[in-house]
């Protein structure tokens, strides 16, 4: 296993300032993609109402406890996918047009991502395979069948068979590709990851003992889902809920895997095709249950130790910060910051939060956090690498890099004016070595879930962050030699917004649900 594409793939998508102002791609506004999946013949089961306010603090539940999974029901699965996927606010601008915010982050506000879940032991919801509907806040039952026997299969998981529900992460590409062309592939894994952060920690703050799994046989998966592969593909699996020992084995899987399609309204009136999307979508499945396994096993690289002095950072409190709900209601993406100073323990509250190890099927640890300071209390500016396992920096040149940050990210301000930048990279050639093409999802998963959790941590304790993209070879460049052998891979900026930024009044929608204490 080399990756060997996926490392053209990287390359043939890397923005320079070059290539960005040699792009002749323009936005087609006639043609972008309406931002919700609607199936036209799906039966609809409605989900309610109200939903729990979710007040453990949300720093709290990025770490979760060892306390025996709590029942899942269909109020907790709706509190679930509303603070993964639903719409919790929306924003409307001058001449009536009107954006619904969802709440993760998603670049370019294009939300690719879609939610099924295969339901089993629900109390409240009758087994079978649904699509969330954030538009109308609904279920849609494409098979009426208890699908988790060909889940676990196809995942090489027999837990999976057990647990109450898995949610299944898919992504449509032409949502993303339509302003991001073949570089939104990286996208629908740093989008992903940001919901994924919200769902492991929603997942942790009701006690349903969440489980990230990458691998499953694609082509399995999509079939189950009726997906059309051209368009649209799983990412990522989130099993759910106790081990139920009365669920059914995984007998009959051939039958349950079966075509099932419905009628899906179009996107847009035409698309646009990437191949070299699809090709790398292609490239990087998995065939056969037994691939699966052994690619689950695979040793990952040994990290790569930095011999220099280490700054220690305070450890977060907490029970410090907002309610996770209250956070995901006001979560957004800050676009400007004040060049006012964070506090040193809530810039360590970020980084830690940003490194919290994932509950999955394969080991982490493939992404290197590299860092821009530009006014944290107790830390004088310049470029560090934090190590995440001593909870420190190592600092690596000192100076006001506000203007080479700014440059670093696609010439924007955001990079310059934020309080500190955080830079995920990774050695890229090493995780494909020992992953395969495979690996190229891991490492863009990674670092979405990593800034999804900076996200988080950042509305928490009152500040804002953004993601911004990047020029990749020059963020190397810039972090070098210490960066030596890596890769940039995704970028958020932390900071306070600045006072005279725009301010929309953001009210909840009719298909918000209220929430309840």
């Amino acid at each position: 296993m080399t990756g060997e594409q996926a490392r053209r793939f990287h390359d043939a998508t890397a923005h320079s300032p070059e290539s960005v102002r040699s792009s002749g791609h323009t936005l087609d506004w006639d043609i972008k993609p309406f931002p919700f999946k609607v199936y036209l013949d799906a039966p609809a089961v409605s989900l309610p109402r109200e939903v729990d306010a979710l007040p453990v603090p949300a720093l709290h539940a990025l770490v979760g406890d060892a306390t025996p999974p709590a029942p899942l029901t269909l109020g907790s699965l709706t509190a679930l996918l509303y603070y993964t996927a639903g719409i919790t606010k929306k924003k409307e601008y001058a001449g009536g047009a009107e954006v619904l915010f969802r709440a993760a982050a998603s670049t370019g506000a294009l939300y690719q991502t879609e939610v099924y879940l295969a339901a089993g032991d629900v109390d409240g919801l009758e087994a079978g395979l649904y699509h969330f509907s954030p538009g109308d806040f609904v279920l849609r039952r494409l098979r009426a069948a208890d699908v988790r026997g060909a889940l676990a299969v196809a995942a090489a998981d027999d837990s999976l068979a057990r647990r109450a529900c898995t949610l299944i992460f898919t992504a449509i590409y032409w949502r993303n590709t339509w302003k991001y062309q073949a570089r939104g592939y990286r996208h629908l894994f740093w989008d992903s990851g940001t919901m994924l952060a919200n769902a492991l920690a929603v997942g942790n703050a009701l006690s349903l003992s969440p489980r990230l799994l990458a691998g499953f046989v694609d082509d399995d998966v999509n079939r189950l889902l009726g997906l059309d592969v051209s368009q649209e593909t799983a990412l990522e699996l989130l099993a759910v809920g106790p081990e139920n020992a009365r669920a059914r084995d995984a007998s009959g899987v051939a039958a349950e895997i079966g075509d099932a399609v419905h009628a899906v309204m179009p996107l847009s009136q035409r698309h646009v095709d990437y191949p070299l999307l699809r090709e790398q979508v292609s490239a990087s499945a998995l065939s056969a249950p037994d691939a699966v396994r052994a690619w689950r096993h695979t040793r990952p690289p040994a990290p790569r130790a930095l011999a220099a002095p280490r700054i220690a950072l305070p450890q977060p409190d907490l029970a410090r910060g907002r309610g996770l709900g209250e956070t995901i209601q006001r979560r957004g993406s800050t676009r400007r910051f004040a060049h006012t100073a964070l506090e040193l323990d809530e810039f360590a509250a970020a980084l830690w939060a940003a490194s919290r190890p994932i509950p999955g099927d394969v080991a982490g640890g493939l992404v290197d956090v590299y860092l821009v300071i530009n006014a944290v209390d107790g830390v004088a500016p310049g470029s560090y690498r934090y190590v995440a396992e001593a909870h420190a920096l190592v600092a690596l040149a000192a100076g006001d890099f506000r203007r080479q940050s700014a440059f670093l990210t696609l010439e924007q301000p955001l990079g310059g004016d934020a309080a500190a930048v955080i830079y995920f990279l990774a050695p890229l050639n090493e995780a494909l070595w020992a992953f395969g093409e495979r690996g190229y999802r891991l490492v863009n998963l990674e670092a979405g879930l990593a800034g999804g959790r900076a996200y988080l941590a950042a509305y928490s304790l009152g500040f804002g962050a953004s993601g911004l993209t990047f020029y990749d070879a020059d963020v190397v460049r810039f972090f070098s030699p210490a960066a030596s052998g890596d890769d940039a891979i995704f970028v958020v900026a932390l900071g306070r917004a600045a006072r005279a930024e725009e301010r929309v009044l953001l009210s909840a929608t009719m298909a918000s649900p209220s929430r309840r204490s």
